[in-house]
């Protein structure tokens, strides 16, 4: 079985804002009660050249989920029952995988990059393809898109800052509980 890795382990660097282990969600409560975005080491090292790349030009990368246990994939499901926004459980859900992640632009100094929405909102702002934000939130945007396309990523139409690895749905759920 593929194992979970502590992102920060593999990218020192990164920024992790874990937003389901805290009261600062769409739920506005903790969903999950650990402090470590967990990844599969596969998709860490994805995300490790991400990190890279984006520092040449001053940026990085900000997490606000990872791995997400099958508990909480449950809890979303009963909050959000719409497969646009959340996987369905009963399908094991990407996060549940170690193989997607939520993510955004920062600065070096690890202010965030203006985007077309928040994260979680659930608009038509936070679609890929909206084109209602300004110049600079589409051109983030795209920037994000393009470098996490670049490193094997994919998107989903819904959501601008979620992202899964190419090849996510080969990897089986984990149905564990991380401390």
């Amino acid at each position: 079985m593929e194992q979970l890795v502590d992102t920060r382990s593999f990218i020192p660097q990164i920024q992790v804002e874990l937003r389901y282990a805290t009261a600062d969600n769409f739920t506005g409560q903790v969903v999950y009660n650990f402090q470590q975005c967990l990844l599969l080491k596969e998709t860490a090292l994805h995300l490790r050249d991400i990190q890279a790349e984006l520092e040449i030009s001053g940026l990085g990368l900000k997490i606000w989920d990872g791995f997400r246990p099958m508990a909480a994939q449950w809890k979303f499901w009963e909050l959000v029952p719409d497969e646009r926004y959340v996987g369905d459980p009963r399908k094991g859900g990407r996060h549940t995988r170690g193989t997607a992640v939520d993510l955004t632009l920062v600065t070096k100094e690890g202010k965030e990059l203006p985007m077309p929405s928040a994260f979680d909102d659930f608009s038509e702002k936070a679609y890929q393809d909206y084109m209602g934000a300004t110049p600079e939130e589409i051109a983030n945007r795209e920037t994000l898109r393009t470098i996490m396309e670049k490193h094997g990523f994919e998107g989903v139409p819904t959501e601008w800052w979620h992202f899964d690895l190419i090849g996510w749905e080969d990897y089986p759920p984990l149905d564990i509980f991380p401390h």
